[in-house]
């Protein structure tokens, strides 16, 4: 574990994408937000369940992902689900780009944290889907793995 992950609070963890997806690779990427989404994601009240990310005219874009409502602010609240910019350098932008042309491939939100400076970031993950005979199997693996090691704790 690297010092910026025992500094990062995490917000949320999209345990569906961990689910429906295999994980081709994770990147780390900077969010624009309002002020008053800010303070929401600091009381909790982030969805990344059916979100995900686009590419549009060389930018990419948070869509579907709900901020619910900030419950002090006033009607200058902002819009939960608007699609929001992400930042990311522009050399991972061109490898997303060509990667999401192959089919099957796509980008999706893994998990939102605040950083050591207390920055919001996003973990987004080049994802391809899995199959529902993939995803029964890695459950028996997991179960497998957990049988043998309840079997190894108990003989130690």
């Amino acid at each position: 574990m690297s010092k910026e992950d025992k500094n990062s609070r995490v917000i949320t963890i999209n345990r569906k994408a961990f689910h429906d997806y295999e994980i081709l690779s994770k990147h780390e990427a900077g969010i624009v937000l309002v002020g008053t989404e800010v303070k929401a994601i600091r009381e909790g009240r982030v969805n990344l369940k059916d979100s995900h990310v686009e590419i549009r005219a060389g930018e990419a874009f948070l869509v579907n992902c709900h901020i619910g409502p900030y419950s002090a602010a006033s009607i200058n609240n902002h819009e939960p689900e608007r699609p929001r910019k992400l930042l990311l350098h522009a050399r991972e932008l061109r490898k997303f780009d060509q990667r999401v042309t192959v089919k099957g491939v796509t980008i999706v939100p893994l998990r939102m944290y605040f950083n050591a400076r207390g920055r919001v970031k996003l973990e987004v993950g080049l994802v391809k889907g899995r199959r529902s005979y993939d995803k029964k199997e890695k459950i028996k693996e997991r179960d497998i793995r957990r049988e043998v090691d309840r079997e190894l704790k108990r003989y130690n």
